[in-house]
């Protein structure tokens, strides 16, 4: 490796030196995406100069110089990784379709709540949905692309007027990158303007890809980022957030990231930048891959993740003829100019209100928490959006849905119906719905009084 020792005086290259009149070092990073061509040879040797001069760089003028930081690769983009456009989104990420990383959600959950593996060292199966939930999906795509097109006007227009004019978006994969995906195409449409659009990988316990924050800081200002997700349950997520960039910056990590979250919606009143608190279906909760551009969920394995490597995904090339990514996509962005004047006068609106966070959804899950018997918080997962995902890659345990929830919970009733998972109605309750994860999980793990589970 390119390190002091190298250039010391009785390093490698002064003893090269001595049997030859040239030597020439080229450093090159140590990974390789996988879709690179053969690397060019890393050195070579010549006879007509007396000394080694570094390649493409002045030669050094101590010989105890410190080591240079290690080379972060590109982002990764379509469509030799993941279904959208080049365009619009780069992926921090590296590629793990070759891995076999998919685990039975029963051994998954055995695992994680048996404190034996974290849920981002292994990936849950991909859920195929029956034609009875596609249509279901298509049917909330129509009803609810205007109302989503609305709060994407609303979270970017909020945004230009409050963070800054020419944002670079970084979505959190992967849930929040069709978000920020839309939001690029909104800013574009409305303004004329190309965002810069990335995505990176955020772990609830491991914090943010502090890799990923280093390569934005290298190549964009910090103060211009601005971080993006799809939705708000409790608001775990956006304190992992805020004490990751607190601890990337102690840690020396270069300064001036805002951990501030702009979302689409949030129910929980977790944040200020936001499109809209209202616990509705956003579509793109319904699916997994299949509409977040093919990608899986992000994978942080100390076998696979280096200390110089950006967190894993995988590319589900497989699935491209069951892709919707898409069609969410252009359906939404049809609806733009229709909704344009409702999102002039809902931001004029915002702007002058006051958007504090209430921490509301927390509180809400804290006492669901207790009064069920769960006495875990982690395995309370509330709204719309993260009790579909409790239903399609966790074991849910059951539903509390909000008396009169209406069409936006259909799918959640029929993920529940093919599940076996009952659905109890609540008439008070902060959030469209709930889910709860089975509390104190084995595969053998069975229901006692309805409140709580005995432990096996």
């Amino acid at each position: 490796a390119d390190t002091p020792s190298l250039h010391a005086p009785d390093g490698l290259l002064a003893q090269l030196s001595a049997h030859t009149g040239h030597v020439l070092l080229a450093v090159v990073p140590s990974y390789v995406p996988s879709s690179a061509s053969p690397s060019a040879p890393a050195s070579s040797v010549s006879s007509d100069a007396p000394s080694y001069v570094p390649a493409q760089a002045p030669p050094r003028a101590l010989p105890h110089a410190p080591a240079r930081p290690p080379m972060l690769p590109e982002p990764l983009r379509g469509p030799a990784f993941s279904s959208y456009a080049a365009d619009d989104v780069g992926w921090l990420l590296q590629d793990l379709s070759d891995v076999t990383l998919e685990a039975p959600t029963e051994e998954r959950e055995e695992a994680i709540q048996s404190g034996g593996a974290h849920y981002a060292e292994s990936l849950p199966v991909e859920y195929q949905p029956s034609e009875r939930y596609q249509e279901l999906f298509r049917a909330a795509l129509g009803t609810s692309a205007a109302r989503i097109a609305q709060a994407v006007g609303t979270v970017t227009e909020t945004v230009l007027a409050e963070r800054s004019p020419r944002p670079v978006l970084v979505s959190l994969a992967r849930a929040g990158t069709p978000v920020g995906v839309l939001m690029r195409r909104w800013a574009a449409h409305r303004h004329g303007l190309d965002l810069p659009h990335y995505a990176v990988s955020i772990v609830r316990g491991r914090g943010i890809d502090a890799n990923a924050l280093r390569w934005l800081a290298a190549h964009h200002d910090p103060a211009d980022v601005v971080f993006v997700d799809g939705w708000t349950g409790k608001g775990a997520i956006t304190r992992e957030l805020a004490d990751a960039v607190r601890e990337f910056e102690e840690a020396g990590g270069p300064a001036g990231f805002s951990p501030e979250i702009a979302v689409l919606a949030d129910p929980g009143s977790c944040v200020r930048t936001y499109g809209t608190r209202e616990d509705f279906l956003i579509p793109s909760a319904c699916l997994n891959s299949t509409v977040s551009g093919l990608i899986s969920r992000t994978v942080l394995r100390a076998d696979l993740v280096g200390p110089d490597d950006f967190h894993g995904a995988k590319f589900y090339r497989e699935l491209v003829d069951a892709d919707v990514s898409g069609e969410f996509i252009d359906t939404v962005v049809g609806r733009f100019d229709e909704v344009a004047d409702a999102v002039d006068a809902q931001v004029k609106e915002a702007l002058s209100a006051d958007r504090a966070p209430t921490w509301e959804g927390w509180a809400a899950v804290e006492r669901i928490s207790e009064e069920y018997g769960i006495h875990d918080v982690n395995l309370v997962k509330p709204g719309v959006g993260e009790t579909t995902r409790v239903l399609l890659r966790r074991v849910p345990w059951k539903i509390l849905a909000r008396a009169g929830a209406g069409a936006d919970l259909d799918h959640v009733r029929l993920l529940a119906e093919q599940r076996g998972v009952p659905v109890e109605e609540v008439g008070e309750l902060p959030y469209s719905c709930v889910g709860l994860i089975h509390p104190k999980y084995t595969r053998g793990a069975t229901g006692a009084d309805g409140r709580a589970v005995v432990a096996p």
